[in-house]
């Protein structure tokens, strides 16, 4: 534990009271109830002061010197060695002759509790579309109602007695350009195939509306988006679906991050009586986002001062 060294029974409080008892006479128990602490624990400092000076009023570690019943080294060396063969705890044990739970708390230790730590680190996948309209990621992301109890445990401070039960959910579906960050979002009542294809029709008509023609969609694996319906609409809309691989939600990662800024802006950035006052900030924290809050991403300009620098490049060259 990092203790400040000022706090009322840090080391400097230790060796306010050590003194005390050392230097200016105090008996053991006039010094410790004027720390606030028993006699007991200032007999320990005013040892521990007499045998270390200064240094021995600091905290000490809480780990042992030693751990008598401890995996051997050349143990651990072995269990790592099978474990990057990708050899399961299991096997491992059984070759080792050990504990299944002795095998596994070494692998847990050394980092190596899960087999895909063995795989190399995947390098960042960033990427930016040139043009608006180039690539569109949706997402949708699930909100509990606020119910009869009004506001919920981020409001109140604590998750006891707070739930509403039979509140139900909302489904925010979330549309984000890749090149320029312009949001476009609805709070439905479901993500089923049916509600996903109107957002999206919808959201075309909102990004045409400024200037954008979009040409591909990025979207996860939900049922919605792998369904027949979505795929014909896609076709009919005349746009490309690409569907991120299984496991990998950071290549749909400005969606996902877009979600992370609109909750903490939106969602829980304010106290609403209920989901119908909290869907109606929607609008305003949207006109917000695209059209005035700096983008880190944009150099700190709006997604709109991004689509007016792009459409204006555009222009040159025409």
């Amino acid at each position: 534990m990092k203790l400040h060294g000022n706090a009322p029974f840090g080391p400097k409080g230790r060796l306010t009271m050590v003194r005390r008892v050392t230097e200016q006479r105090w008996s053991l128990t006039e010094a410790a109830e004027a720390a606030g602490v028993s006699e007991r624990t200032a007999g320990k400092w005013v040892r521990r002061y007499r045998d270390e000076g200064e240094a021995g009023l600091w905290d000490r570690g809480s780990a042992p010197h030693s751990v008598p019943n401890r995996t051997p080294e050349d143990r651990v060396e072995a269990i790592a060695a099978l474990r990057r063969v990708r050899m399961t705890g299991a096997e491992i044990a059984e070759c080792l002759e050990m504990a299944l739970s002795t095998v596994s708390a070494v692998l847990t230790r050394i980092g190596l509790g899960k087999l895909s730590r063995l795989e190399p680190p995947e390098p960042p996948n960033r990427y930016e579309r040139a043009n608006p309209g180039e690539l569109i990621h949706i997402d949708v992301k699930k909100l509990g109602c606020i119910g009869q109890n009004g506001p919920g445990h981020r409001v109140r401070g604590t998750r006891r007695g707070t739930r509403s039960r039979g509140a139900g959910w909302e489904f925010v579906h979330v549309c984000i350009d890749d090149a320029t960050r312009i949001a476009y979002v609805e709070v439905l009542a479901d993500e089923k195939a049916k509600t996903a294809i109107g957002f999206l029709r919808r959201a075309l008509a909102f990004y045409g509306a400024h200037g954008i023609a979009v040409e591909r969609l990025m979207t996860d694996n939900g049922s919605a988006y792998r369904s027949i319906a979505h795929a014909v609409a896609c076709r009919a809309l005349g746009i490309r679906h690409i569907r991120i691989r299984p496991y990998r939600p950071r290549t749909n990662g400005k969606a996902e991050r877009f979600i992370r800024t609109m909750l903490g802006g939106w969602a829980y950035g304010a106290i609403y009586r209920d989901s119908s006052q909290r869907t109606a900030a929607l609008s305003g924290w949207l006109e917000f986002y695209n059209w005035r809050r700096p983008h880190g991403s944009l150099s700190h300009k709006p997604p709109g001062a991004r689509l007016a620098e792009l459409n204006n490049v555009a222009g040159s060259y025409i």
